[in-house]
């Protein structure tokens, strides 16, 4: 069996563009007994879709001939062989990703059964999720809202609770007084005025939706250590979850800090690349809930190799899926099958009908419980209305 071609396909949609908030690229890998594979390159949100779609084109070129079963090798090759991957990075590693999704795709389906079973079979049957992003609402007509007033943040989460989640994410420090978004500099010590706003959305959020729901508290980052630890201690008294990205992702001396000073369980990870970028991570002890992205860490080829890394800590895993339906699918396969599974990431934007048509499936909770695609491969691909509408590059 070897690899006879690979098509990057640059999703259309009607909200793709080069700055776009949602643009994924796809990887089809075509082989020469018919059967092909699918995955994704994960960098449909914020800037970098076309440098990943030209870094998945260029890895297409050294896996041309080879066997597609062999995952392990191909990737050996893509760190390797291209001077550039042992460096790793978002890109790099994105497009080794979408590559890597799609060998197993094809694995999955030569061997008609399900990814979970090659990664070691179900650990559970049901896959809990948590509703994400709710500072810009929850629910149909919300996907322009800018949530600003405690009382918006609590309607957005009694929204989701109404749909059956127990747990829910929110940043409620980022969006300013006049719903401006990641517009404020939240680094060096805070003022009382900005602490206390962000404390009293997620005052009225946990009022709200009582001591019975996951409260995650997401920060993106935009907060340095010294704020970061003034805003956890303060948010302490209301039960958070776990507090999300409070430091740069790849600082773990940083982020050990801010562990060793805010009583609250620390997660990172969707910014943290290879078992190696992960490895300080874990002998600090400075994170107790990883996140890495299957669409831009290496794949479930290296996410695997990382969360059985992270058990040896004690560490927990929440998949981060902030992509096409791909990347959901690929990310429900992993969790069926690890056991130190957490819960998984539902953003507000898998909801879009641009997101949930572009695929043949449309994996969806149920009161905010997924069930595990049991079709062979990762259970999902584009529909051929969606690849004929999108701007596709074939490497033979």
């Amino acid at each position: 069996m070897k690899i006879t071609s690979v098509d990057i396909i640059d999703v259309a949609n009607e909200f793709s563009s080069a700055t776009s908030k949602w643009r994924p690229v796809v990887v089809k890998i075509n082989t020469d007994e018919g059967v092909t594979g699918f995955g994704e390159v994960g960098l449909a949100y914020g800037v970098g879709a076309s440098a990943g779609f030209g870094m998945a084109k260029d890895l297409a070129k050294i896996i041309i001939g080879m066997d597609p079963m062999k995952n392990e090798a191909i990737w050996d090759k893509m760190q390797k062989k291209t001077f550039w991957g042992q460096g790793g990075g978002t890109v790099v590693t994105a497009g080794m990703s979408g590559i890597d999704i799609a060998l197993w795709d094809i694995k999955g389906k030569m061997l008609n059964t399900p990814v979970y079973q090659l990664l070691g079979g179900k650990t559970r049957d049901k896959i809990r999720a948590y509703a994400s992003q709710l500072q810009f609402g929850w629910g149909k007509g919300t996907d322009k809202a800018m949530l600003v007033e405690p009382q918006q943040y609590a309607e957005a989460a009694l929204a989701a609770v109404d749909e059956g989640y127990d747990s829910i994410k929110i940043d409620v420090l980022a969006m300013d007084d006049k719903a401006n978004w990641n517009q404020r500099n939240l680094n060096g010590v805070l003022s009382n005025q900005t602490l206390r706003l962000g404390y009293n959305r997620l005052k009225a959020v946990r009022e709200a939706v009582g001591l019975d729901v996951d409260i995650i508290v997401e920060m993106h980052a935009f907060t340095d250590t010294t704020a970061a630890i003034q805003f956890g201690k303060m948010i302490e008294e209301l039960g958070v979850y776990y507090y999300e990205e409070p430091v740069m992702p790849l600082n773990p001396k940083q982020m050990k800090k801010v562990a060793d000073n805010v009583n609250i369980p620390i997660a990172a990870g969707e910014r943290i690349y290879t078992r190696w970028g992960y490895r300080p991570f874990f002998e600090d002890g400075s994170i107790d809930v990883i996140q890495p992205d299957i669409c831009t860490c290496g794949g479930l080829t290296e996410v695997k190799k990382i969360c059985d890394m992270a058990h040896t800590y004690d560490v927990t895993v929440q998949i981060h899926v902030c992509g096409g339906p791909i990347s959901t699918a690929a990310a429900l396969q992993m969790e069926a099958a690890i056991p130190n599974f957490m819960i998984h990431e539902l953003h507000r934007y898998a909801l879009l009908e641009a997101n949930t048509t572009s695929c043949k499936y449309n994996y969806l909770p149920k009161d905010g419980m997924y069930d595990v695609p049991d079709l062979p491969g990762i259970g999902q691909e584009l529909t051929e209305d969606t690849i004929k509408a999108s701007i596709v590059a074939s490497v033979k």
